[in-house]
C-alpha cells in the first residue's frame, strides 16, 4: 500500500462519503479497509466509500466503458458492496466536476445498477436519471417493537420496503435493521423507509440502509418512496401520461423526485465537496491488523 492515498469528503443531503480517486483501479479496498475509513471516531467517517475508477480499468465495468468513462465502485460503511446509491452518484458527479473530468451539463456514470445519466446544473444541483422502479408482487410487513405496518416493495436496482406511518418517531432508533417479513422477499437484505405526509405531493422519510444503519438521506430510497406514494395516491404516470413529481424531505435536506410516463425517474438535489487530503497508508495498515 502506498504511503499516502488521496481522498475527498463529500455529501448529498448529508448522506456523506469518503471519495477515493483511483483511475487505474490500483488500490485494493478490502471490506475491512472501507469500514476503517468510514469509522466516525477512528477513521474519516462516512456512510460509504465512492471508489472512483475508470470503467475500462474495472472488471465489473468494462462492458460499460463505451457509454461511461467513469465507474462508481460504491461500498457501504460496513465494507459490503452495493448496486447503487443515488446520493452517491450526485456526489460522484460533483467530484468529477471538481477534478476537471466533467463540466456543467450532461454526463454518464457507470454503476453496478447500470449506466446513469447525470446533469450538473449551473445552480449547483445535480439531477440523476435513476432508471425505472419495479414493484414486486406480494405482501410485506415492517415491524418496530410492538408496532407493524404493511409495506410497499419497490426495487430501484436495490430493494426497498416502504411503510407509511403516523409519526416518524415510530421508526425507533434504527440502529438495527427493522424486521421485515416474509424474509424470502429480501434474501440479500433491504433498505427500510418510514414515511409521513407533509402536504400535497410532499412527504418526509427516515431510512435504515442495509449495511449502514440510519442515514441522513438515501437517494434510491427517496425515489422508491415517491413511487410508492404516487401509487398510494392513485397516480401512475404510465397510465395517465402525466409526470408525477414529489418533494421528499430527508433528515439531511430535500430531494425532488419526478417519475415520467416512460417510467424513468429523475432525482434532483445538492452535492457538496467539503474537504480533501491524504490518508496515511501506515495508519490504514495498522487499522486492519
Amino acid at each position: 500500500m502506498s504511503t499516502r492515498i488521496a481522498f475527498l469528503k463529500g455529501h448529498g443531503t448529508e448522506n456523506d462519503f469518503v471519495i477515493v480517486p483511483d483511475p487505474d483501479n490500483a488500490i485494493e479496498l478490502s471490506p475491512a479497509a472501507v469500514a476503517a475509513l468510514c469509522d466516525r471516531r477512528a477513521g474519516i467517517g462516512g456512510d460509504g466509500v465512492l471508489h472512483v475508477v475508470r470503467s475500462a480499468a474495472h472488471p465489473e465495468a468494462r462492458r460499460m466503458a463505451d457509454e461511461a468513462e467513469w465507474f462508481m465502485d460504491y461500498r457501504n460503511s460496513d465494507g459490503s458492496i452495493a448496486e447503487m446509491c443515488g446520493n452517491g452518484v450526485r456526489v460522484f458527479a460533483r467530484y468529477l466536476q471538481h477534478a476537471g473530468h466533467a463540466a456543467e451539463g450532461d454526463l454518464a456514470i457507470a454503476t453496478r445498477g447500470g449506466v446513469k445519466s447525470v446533469h450538473i446544473a449551473k445552480d449547483g444541483d445535480v439531477t440523476v436519471g435513476m432508471g425505472s422502479a419495479r414493484l414486486p408482487e406480494g405482501d410485506v410487513t415492517v415491524r418496530v417493537g410492538e408496532r407493524s405496518w404493511p409495506a410497499r416493495n419497490v426495487n430501484m436496482g436495490n430493494p426497498h420496503a416502504i411503510a407509511f406511518v403516523a409519526d416518524l418517531a415510530h421508526a425507533g432508533d434504527l440502529y438495527d435493521p427493522p424486521p421485515v417479513s416474509p424474509e424470502s422477499a429480501y434474501p440479500e437484505g433491504v433498505n427500510v423507509e418510514f414515511v409521513v405526509d407533509r402536504g400535497p405531493h410532499h412527504v418526509a422519510m427516515r431510512v435504515h440502509e442495509r449495511g449502514s444503519g440510519e442515514t441522513r438521506s438515501c437517494g434510491t430510497g427517496a425515489c422508491a418512496v415517491a413511487v410508492a406514494t404516487a401509487r398510494r395516491d392513485g397516480a401512475d404516470p404510465a397510465v395517465t401520461g402525466t409526470p408525477a413529481t414529489y418533494t421528499v424531505d430527508v433528515p439531511g435536506g430535500r430531494l425532488v423526485i419526478t417519475e415520467r410516463p416512460d417510467g424513468q425517474i429523475e432525482m434532483t438535489g445538492p452535492a457538496v465537496i467539503v474537504a480533501e487530503g491524504e490518508i496515511d497508508g501506515e495508519w490504514l495498515e495498522s487499522a486492519l491488523r
